[in-house]
């Protein structure tokens, strides 16, 4: 009997790496066969899961100092992967005040596509999620043009966790970036500017295409220099051939860092159930939980679906602080008692 360790990330404490790795112990202890698929949608831990060679570098931050920040190259050197939020993400801008939520720049997001090119990479992918911009890209867009434009890029593709359209990304995304409601009201006028300036330049117009808010209206100003915008889910999926790994397997074991209304919409574990058979059993390990959104996510199952919260088992502080041991038992704690080797 063979499980599928397959979480994303626990924002904060761990990587869906070592996530899996943490449901992996657990499982093997109630012994099963595990087979490990730390997955993302786009955010943080995107490059971690493609893989490649990390390539390490320094470049524009969010408020124009230069960061320490990595992407990562293909052994063969064709492929690029980004992650947005190493130069303009949350974790760059955790506490911001003033304007800095308005001032914000993902110039340095061009930056990286920039060395991925002049590394020789012709496709680069770039994982948007986990933001702390709502420039529209203009940032990125602006570093590009300077820089000489694509160049020998021929497939960008932009990834995302999110449908919202592009000058929605103020009212949607902002006020989780410590905008105000006055700042909200500039960030949209902004990105109906920032949307009139891009189809100037490129002739494409960017706002309705789906996708195109996403971190901020970045993946829309990508989009007008020619990227495809795509779900992060499904690129990963398709890249560690997900469909196939499932078939083989008896029980999911997956989470993240907190179950609530956002995880419903096409999140990771919403998504990864959408392609998991209907009866096979699924077990939700997550950070946090709310109750009203694990409702809702077991009403869309035939199949058995267990959701545990951390916080609730353990307290706050453990749940923040021993993160992988917590995990491992809680998955031995809810596997004990279906042993593969007692049925």
């Amino acid at each position: 009997m063979r499980l599928l360790a397959a979480p994303d990330k626990l924002a904060g404490t761990l990587s869906a790496t070592h996530a899996a790795e943490a449901i992996a112990l657990g499982a093997r202890a109630a012994g099963w066969e595990v087979t490990l698929a730390p997955l993302s949608d786009g955010g943080e831990g995107f490059g971690e899961v493609l893989g490649g060679v990390p390539v390490h570098t320094v470049v524009t931050g969010p408020l124009g100092e230069m960061v320490p920040c990595l992407w990562r190259r293909s052994d063969d050197g064709s492929r690029g992967v980004i992650e947005m939020a190493d130069a303009a993400g949350r974790s760059l801008l955790p506490h911001p005040i003033g304007t800095q939520t308005v001032d914000a720049t993902t110039r340095g997001v061009g930056e990286l596509i920039l060395q991925a090119r002049d590394a020789g990479c012709t496709r680069v992918i770039v994982g948007c999620g986990g933001s702390a911009t709502t420039d529209g890209g203009r940032g990125c867009v602006e570093a590009i043009l300077d820089g000489g434009g694509l160049g020998g890029i021929t497939d960008l593709v932009v990834a995302t966790d999110v449908t919202t359209r592009f000058v929605d990304a103020a009212s949607m995304f902002a006020p989780q970036k410590g905008a105000s409601p006055a700042q909200v009201d500039v960030l949209t006028e902004r990105l109906r500017d920032d949307a009139r300036w891009l189809s100037s330049i490129t002739g494409i117009s960017i706002t309705t295409i789906e996708r195109g808010g996403a971190a901020g209206g970045l993946a829309g100003g990508l989009a007008a220099l020619g990227g495809t915008l795509v779900s992060g889910f499904d690129l990963v999926a398709s890249s560690l051939g997900l469909g196939d790994t499932l078939s083989a397997c008896d029980l999911v074991v997956t989470g993240e860092g907190r179950i609530d209304k956002s995880t419903l919409q096409g999140k990771t574990i919403d998504s990864l159930l959408a392609v998991t058979p209907s009866s096979m059993p699924v077990l939700i390990v997550a950070g946090a939980v709310d109750a009203a959104a694990a409702a809702q996510l077991g009403a869309r199952r035939t199949g058995p679906l267990s959701v545990h919260s951390l916080v609730e088992e353990f307290g706050e502080d453990r749940a923040l602080h021993d993160t992988a041991a917590a995990l491992s038992e809680v998955v031995l704690r809810a596997l004990e008692g279906s042993r593969p080797h007692q049925r």
